[in-house]
């Protein structure tokens, strides 16, 4: 089965929740996102018609209600956009992304450790000293 298209910024947002709950009706869906963005359950629901549409959730019936839970998981749709990302804007220039992400965001000591942690596990991964 091929991959689902990137999910629009909107599209992000719902399967955050749906990542978050594993799965969630449309009110669910709805009651955790209106104290954050501007949204009505109706615009939610529609939403969530199109991304089943394309994949991106699919859903089981209970009751008189959807059911909706996310086609990939958080991981996987992150590594996806984040491969994207690397190959059209920074033509795989790994160094030039992280220098962006710096330079937009400054990380916090944990973040850096983390990140050192990170390039170590991956380095021994590698099969480098």
């Amino acid at each position: 089965m091929p991959n689902p298209p990137e999910p629009t910024d909107r599209e992000l947002l719902i399967l955050k929740v749906l990542w978050e709950r594993g799965e969630a009706t449309v009110r669910e869906v709805y009651e955790t996102l209106r104290g954050e963005v501007p949204i009505v359950q109706n615009t939610v629901q529609a939403f969530l018609r199109l991304m089943e549409g394309k994949g991106l959730v699919t859903h089981r019936t209970e009751g008189r209600s959807f059911v909706y839970r996310a086609t990939a998981t958080g991981e996987r749709t992150k590594k996806s956009l984040l491969t994207g990302l690397l190959d059209t804007v920074f033509d795989g220039a790994l160094d030039q992304l992280v220098a962006s992400a710096f330079a937009a965001k400054k990380p916090t000591a944990a973040e850096l450790a983390r990140l050192r942690e990170l390039l170590a596990a991956a380095e021994q991964k590698r099969g480098g000293a």
